[in-house]
């Protein structure tokens, strides 16, 4: 697949072609556009356009100046659509892929058909969502290994084939080592998600201990007419532990709009 030259980056993408309606796919904090293996040709199947990419500082997609870094995730989702010349599309971002997803939803809502969540703080700045999100996440957990911080006790246990897949992927995710995260242009807020006017879903792991449902209704509650849906199993990587259910939910919400 080509690079896209946006401003600052050499952005990697993937991209299955065809007429269907577009669908963009951001990825976690611990992947890149190789995790969405269990997506693509089901989404393909089902008629839609499949977009992924390399969000800027992971894996294949590589900065091309010092002075613009790390930038703003906003603008390269941005760059992307309008490179690909794409007038509306679907969202789907997991953990942090969630928050440029719901911020480019809330910026640019004329661009986007609807948007979906996954398994994602969403970036809220609020102080009683952070003071949740703390006591949820606290140190302990932060610091455990990243498989086990991210996939789901049963997944693990019952899948190691597919533990491994995931593993390889999130270690060749930051080949630069850590970097800064991209910024937003606007935080996110209680009160910025009330002015929300795409239809979203938010889709939660019951065994998620980065994201727990607890925090997600948080979310959604503040998201007017959001649907929330939580995954039975699932941990933080609930559409790599869960392929089937988490395809189904998204392509039965997406079919809507």
């Amino acid at each position: 697949m080509p690079y896209l030259n946006l401003p600052g980056v050499a952005l990697w993408y993937e991209d299955t072609g065809a007429d269907g309606t577009p669908v963009i796919l951001l990825h976690a904090a611990s992947g890149t556009c190789e995790c969405w293996e269990h997506q693509l040709p089901t989404f393909a199947a089902a008629g839609y356009r499949c977009i992924s990419y390399d969000r800027r500082t992971w894996g294949r997609s590589t900065p091309t100046d010092t002075e613009s870094q790390p930038g703003f995730a906003g603008d390269d989702l941005h760059a992307l659509v309008e490179s690909l010349a794409l007038e509306r599309v679907h969202l789907v971002g997991t953990a942090a892929g969630g928050i440029p997803a719901l911020d480019y939803a809330l910026t640019h809502p004329e661009r986007v058909r609807s948007v979906v969540v996954a398994n994602t703080i969403g970036g809220v700045q609020d102080a009683d969502y952070l003071e949740v999100q703390h006591r949820l996440r606290p140190a302990e957990i932060q610091n455990l290994p990243v498989e086990l911080r991210e996939l789901g006790p049963s997944y693990r246990g019952t899948d190691p084939d597919g533990a491994s897949r995931w593993l390889e992927i999130e270690r060749a995710s930051r080949p630069g080592g850590r970097v800064p995260t991209q910024p937003l242009r606007e935080p996110i807020t209680y009160a910025r998600l009330q002015t929300m006017r795409v239809p979203t879903q938010v889709i939660s792991g019951e065994a998620d201990l980065m994201s727990p449902p607890a925090l997600m209704r948080m979310l959604a509650a503040h998201i007017p007419g959001s649907r929330f849906v939580s995954l039975p199993d699932a941990g933080h990587a609930g559409f790599w532990e869960r392929p089937d259910v988490w395809n189904g939910l998204v392509l039965e919400f997406i079919g809507r709009y």
